[in-house]
């Protein structure tokens, strides 16, 4: 195993290609049904490789395999178990179902609050699940930004659905994802305002700590958000044409009762490839200008450092 380094991509992830491929692998929805016993050898095998104490006649490709299953259940930062729902990996089987019920049940009113509401708990999970865990979020602050999103989706889904009452169907069947987009620019910050309010960690390139900052996190939490909006948008948007279409069909006015498993199958169809796309659109680890930093951080990182330390880099989160 000389030479080898576990923590190193395979795919290079200064590429978009390169970063799709690498969520690909560790977003695959069947890590989830991976038994415990299975992810804490994968640590194990992960900890030790880093130490260079890799049992003799472990292969590349066994090492491989437990980094994957490694970045799937694990936080970056801390190293512990993630819940099993928040992980990215839960996204398509969790995100189907809620995606598919969205879009099916859309007419009535308590329909609409309920399944937004479901949405807002998932994401509200999945947001805290994948924060930068250097900052710690007290239940207060993780109460009032679920209270804030959970809000603020059923307040876009009721209100939009009373504009767009005399509205071409097609129009009422966008109005979930309007909410999930509005309420996605609300829940992300807000779960991870400690953040916004603390700064998070930045290194140097030899992963040396230089101070923390608010303006990364800003931009980490930016670039979060776009990623989870491009991550709902072609399945909320494109599937309600699609469904326009068949739902007009003669065999399909027949079974009406199959419509609801066909959205979830569908958003699922979706979701498979977005996930991965949607979290490579951005670099894991953010690359970021000195010069752009708090004056204050900059200047303490000039006058240690001088001007060796051109870029700063810190984990966005997912």
């Amino acid at each position: 195993m000389a030479g080898f380094n576990i923590d190193t991509p395979r795919w290079d992830q200064r590429t978009f290609l390169g970063r799709v491929k690498h969520f690909f692998n560790i977003t695959d929805p069947r890590t989830v049904f991976v038994p415990e016993q299975e992810l804490d050898w994968a640590k194990v095998m992960v900890e030790k490789s880093r130490m260079g104490a890799t049992p003799p006649g472990t292969q590349v490709e066994q090492l491989l395999y437990a980094k994957k299953l490694y970045d799937s259940a694990f936080h970056p930062d801390t190293g512990e178990r993630m819940n099993v729902i928040g992980r990215m990996s839960f996204q398509v089987p969790g995100g189907m179902i809620i995606t598919g019920f969205m879009l099916q049940f859309y007419r009535t009113m308590p329909a609409v609050i309920f399944w937004q509401w479901v949405n807002q708990s998932f994401n509200a999970l999945v947001n805290y699940t994948n924060r930068n865990a250097a900052c710690p979020t007290s239940l207060r602050q993780m109460a009032l930004a679920y209270f804030t999103a959970t809000t603020t989706a059923v307040a876009t889904a009721v209100g939009m659905n009373s504009l767009t009452k005399r509205a071409p169907p097609l129009v009422s069947r966008w109005v979930p994802f309007a909410a999930v987009a509005a309420a996605n620019c609300v829940n992300i910050p807000m779960m991870r305002q400690q953040e916004l309010i603390q700064g998070i960690s930045v290194k140097d390139k030899n992963h040396n700590e230089l101070g923390f900052s608010r303006r990364a996190a800003a931009v980490g939490i930016s670039q979060v958000v776009i990623s989870r909006i491009a991550m709902a948008a072609p399945g909320m948007i494109l599937l309600p044409v699609a469904m326009e279409r068949l739902e007009k069909l003669h065999f399909m006015k027949k079974v009406k009762v199959l419509h609801a498993p066909l959205q979830v199958l569908l958003a699922g169809c979706f979701l498979i490839f977005m996930v991965p796309v949607a979290c490579g659109l951005f670099p894991q680890e953010c690359e970021l200008s000195a010069s752009y930093l708090e004056p204050e951080l900059r200047d303490t990182i000039r006058a240690k450092h001088g001007q060796h330390v051109p870029y700063v880099y810190f984990n966005k989160g997912l």
